[in-house]
């Protein structure tokens, strides 16, 4: 039974591709709490996953050029740990600027905007940390629409460039395209008229 759920989980890891973030809670409907747990941690031990933090793990990205396995994706731990807790949660403008790579800085700290408890998480030399506020803008299905609009506001409609439109669109795959330019249609004007540039398909470069 234990061995069907670890076979299970690691399927669907690795259908979600590297980077993913996931708790215990992302299997909730495979078994039971300890087979899970058992799951996981038998696929730690193997090295197939990694731990990032206490109860949060991730399907490590590595870089062939340096040989070894990069630091985690923050904003798919930050949302793992929503899904845990149940949390509604917004990327701050650095914090979508950052995941987008949008801004070279690396930060030392990236917030988010929660409805859940402040919490604060050390993940290597970053803090992430979530900031309990009432949220605005909440009507995003898609977590990509949510950082392109917050990395397009914290730029400001001035410096929005067509190499910032290419960095984003590059970004995002393009399965996603037409549902983030159908999820983000109550955008701000100038939000919107730069995520239709984004999501085009008669433009790829």
């Amino acid at each position: 039974m234990t061995q069907g759920t670890e076979n299970k989980a690691y399927n669907r890891i690795r259908g979600r591709g590297r980077g993913w973030a996931f708790s215990q809670h992302d299997f909730s409907r495979l078994g039971s709490r300890e087979s899970i747990d058992l799951a996981l941690h038998r696929l730690l031990h193997k090295g197939a996953i990694r731990r990032v933090i206490r109860g949060i793990y991730d399907y490590p990205r590595s870089s062939e050029l340096l040989d070894r396995q990069v630091s985690p994706d923050l904003d798919q731990v930050a949302q793992a740990l929503a899904r845990k807790f149940g949390w509604s949660i917004q990327p701050s403008g650095i914090a979508a600027l950052n995941t987008l790579g949008l801004s070279t800085q690396v930060p030392a700290k990236l917030v988010y905007l929660s409805d859940g408890p402040n919490r604060r998480y050390t993940i290597g030399k970053t803090t992430l940390e979530f900031e309990h506020t009432a949220l605005k803008e909440t009507g995003f299905k898609l977590s990509q629409s949510s950082l392109i609009v917050h990395a397009l506001k914290a730029l400001g409609a001035e410096r929005i460039t067509p190499q910032v439109i290419k960095k984003i669109r590059n970004w995002l795959e393009p399965s996603r395209r037409s549902q983030v330019l159908k999820d983000s249609s109550t955008a701000t004007g100038w939000v919107y008229s730069a995520i239709r540039e984004i999501c085009r398909e008669d433009s790829d470069e």
